[in-house]
């Protein structure tokens, strides 16, 4: 098991789950600031006002009110962990534990409050400065997201969103920003996180998917490609030294029987939920069976040879994805056979493998299967740039907090990644998700913790803040030291 000389050993965060600061500085809101908390079994709600003042929380806002951040509700994302006043203290922690590179996004509406200014805000420029020369000077390469879940709330509601061509520009102009202004400073960027989620989803909300839901997300999921890699190209022209990707969420898929039925379920389960979104940004052009998934549901949708000419011209450099977990598909409606419903995962239950408190399933080897697709697939390089374990942590009377199921968890997954490496993948880096604990992005919980740095900080928004290492930061430390030899 070989891992590259310069491998990329780091981990992974997100602006609208650690920065906090949500109105600090001349931010503007994102859909997060105005997301309650939920649980394992209790979906997070966004808040919202009326014209005439009565104000609800549900699923989304409804077509005649506004966003609104309400007193009496708690709004984990507005704080996060406090990493916009924590930064240099979290980065020293992340170069003692050896990193190389760390992954963090920028969040859109610090630099563009609305997201449709003519110019950005000075110190949202200053804050990322701040942080690139702090990483920079523990020789840490950053890896950044330009997008992570957090269009402007104003260009949600002003512009609906990413159903409106015009987004496409003020995303252009908001990665053109940050590629002129962090020139030299960085150079491994991301343009969309987890860009497949958006149809993905659909697929958990079954028959109450409208078809107007699907042809909203595929329109949508074209904008974003064509945004994408008007983005790749400019960063390219700004700096040849940028090395731009794509980021999927990775879930390896398995038939649940050997029935010709559920191997083609299988098929198609991949090429819709893994291979579309990563054949348009890596090959440039819409797969062959784009035509089947759009004809599945009568699709219209707005695609011009402009379009098209973008798509090509702007292909990514990198394939990166993050995998927590595996699932499995059939076409038996089996009615007791056992499912799972943790989050945003719905499935049958694999019964070859253990599972998580929120029901994800814990299977290396299906990273190791999808690495060796993907890898045949693209050719690119390829990053793994979240994966990781929520767990309930307990801290010791010493102060101590033992996590023996993390370390297994990495361990097996690391062992996989070194396979897939020996077996000729092209894999540069890996980014473990929440290598400091911070806001769960499905429950909104701090309780679901996936760091290797504890932060003081309960479901309710009380603690202190304070960082302690957890025994997988001194295990991480030791795995990076030797870069990926010794797992023990």
């Amino acid at each position: 098991m070989t891992f590259p000389k310069n491998f990329l050993w780091g981990g992974a965060t997100a602006a609208n789950q650690c920065e906090g600061a949500y109105d600090v500085d001349g931010r503007g809101l994102a859909r997060t600031d105005i997301t309650t908390a939920g649980s394992l079994n209790q979906r997070r709600q966004v808040t919202y006002e009326f014209p005439d003042g009565t104000t609800g929380k549900g699923d989304k806002v409804p077509k005649n009110a506004h966003g609104a951040v309400l007193p009496g509700e708690y709004y984990p994302n507005q704080v996060g962990i406090d990493f916009y006043h924590h930064y240099q203290e979290d980065i020293k922690l992340f170069a003692e534990m050896g990193f190389k590179t760390f992954r963090m996004s920028i969040s859109w509406s610090r630099l563009f409050p609305n997201g449709d200014e003519e110019k950005p805000n000075q110190a949202g420029l200053d804050f990322y400065r701040r942080v690139f020369e702090e990483l920079r000077k523990y020789q840490i390469e950053p890896l950044v997201t330009i997008w992570h879940f957090d269009t402007p709330l104003y260009l949600e509601e002003h512009y609906d969103g990413w159903n409106n061509r015009k987004v496409i520009d003020f995303f252009v102009k908001f990665a053109t920003t940050v590629f002129k202004e962090y020139k030299g400073l960085v150079k491994y960027w991301l343009t969309f996180n987890e860009i497949n989620n958006t149809i993905q989803f659909l697929d958990m909300f079954g028959d109450s998917a409208t078809e107007k839901d699907y042809q909203d997300a595929y329109q949508q999921l074209h904008y974003q490609f064509v945004a994408s890699a008007r983005a790749v190209k400019i960063g390219h022209e700004i700096d040849p030294e940028n090395q731009i990707g794509c980021m999927i969420c990775g879930i390896a898929n398995y038939p649940l029987t050997s029935d010709p039925k559920d191997i083609m379920l299988n098929r198609h389960v991949w090429e819709k939920n893994i291979f579309y979104c990563g054949d348009v940004q890596c090959k440039g052009e819409y797969p062959t069976f784009a035509k089947r998934l759009w004809d599945e549901h009568d699709l219209a949708l707005d695609i011009t040879q402009v379009d098209l000419a973008d798509l090509k011209a702007g292909t990514v450099d990198l394939y990166t994805f993050s995998y927590y977990m595996s699932n499995v598909v059939s076409t038996h409606n089996d009615p007791d056979a056992e499912k799972v419903s943790g989050n945003f995962v719905m499935g049958l239950k694999n019964p070859y493998l253990k599972y998580s408190e929120w029901q994800w399933a814990d299977d290396p080897l299906g990273l190791q299967y999808y690495l060796e697709v993907v890898n045949d697939r693209y050719h690119l390089p390829l990053m793994v740039v979240e994966n990781g374990l929520g767990a309930i942590d307990k801290v010791e009377a010493d102060g101590k907090i033992h996590d023996p199921y993390r370390i297994d968890y990495f361990r097996g997954h690391i062992a996989a990644m070194g396979a897939a490496i020996d077996n000729g993948v092209d894999l540069i880096g890996y980014t473990p998700w929440g290598c400091i604990d911070l806001v769960s992005a499905g429950t909104g919980q701090m309780s679901k913790r996936y760091g290797m740095i504890y932060v003081d900080l309960d479901d309710e928004g009380h603690g202190t803040m304070k960082r302690s290492k957890k025994d997988s930061f001194d295990w991480y430390q030791k795995v990076i030291a030797s870069n990926g030899t010794d797992l023990a």
